[in-house]
């Protein structure tokens, strides 16, 4: 590995379909940037099972693990310095980060979020509850957003987003379908800009 590649690290909860995507683009674009862990907080999951498929450190972190969050908060901040971690690319993971791991890698935790922000995000705004939200306000439109991750749920500064038709019957099921696609794009199209512009 050249000296010059960023270290990442990705933190899953689920399948990882979007950690799948970021690690195929890294290889095939041949971006300045290499996948080093997988953390999620769950024990079991498809994402760490990936990770551990093609030879990348899979950690599992819970708060529930520690006595207080302050220690939790700790132990990942621990983990991440430990394996040099350069920026942090969140797929799927379903808890908020630590503040004081947010304070230390300002603008550098990077999370899709699957809706136009600032509609449609915040505090439990995940998963098929923001599909659910989209169609039922009426939107003809909704996509995905690449935003950096600050203190706030969903309300750090934009990066990049796309966007999909809201089709006449849709469902969550169908409107997830068709986001997740357009996830699949834009994630590693967000993290090959960040990369050409960082030093």
């Amino acid at each position: 590995m050249s000296d010059n590649k960023k270290r990442l690290a990705v933190f899953c909860s689920g399948t990882g379909s979007n950690f799948k995507a970021l690690f195929h683009a890294i290889i095939e674009r041949e971006l300045p940037a290499e996948i080093v862990l997988c953390l999620s907080n769950r024990a079991q999951c498809g994402a760490m099972d990936f990770a551990r498929e093609y030879g990348i450190e899979a950690i599992h972190l819970s708060e529930k693990q520690f006595a207080t969050h302050d220690e939790f908060a700790l132990a990942m901040l621990d983990a991440l310095r430990e394996r040099q971690i350069d920026m942090i690319l969140l797929a799927g993971y379903l808890r908020k980060i630590p503040d004081a791991v947010v304070a230390a890698y300002a603008e550098k935790i990077v999370n899709i979020h699957p809706a136009l922000l600032p509609q449609f995000g915040g505090h439990g705004m995940y998963g098929m509850r923001v599909h659910e939200a989209v169609i039922a306000s009426g939107e003809t439109r909704s996509g995905a957003t690449v935003h950096f991750v600050n203190e706030e749920y969903d309300k750090g500064r934009i990066i990049m987003q796309n966007h999909v038709p809201v089709l006449p019957g849709d469902t969550a099921e169908t409107l997830a379908e068709r986001v997740l696609r357009c996830e699949h794009r834009l994630y590693p199209a967000a993290l090959e800009k960040l990369l050409a512009e960082q030093p």
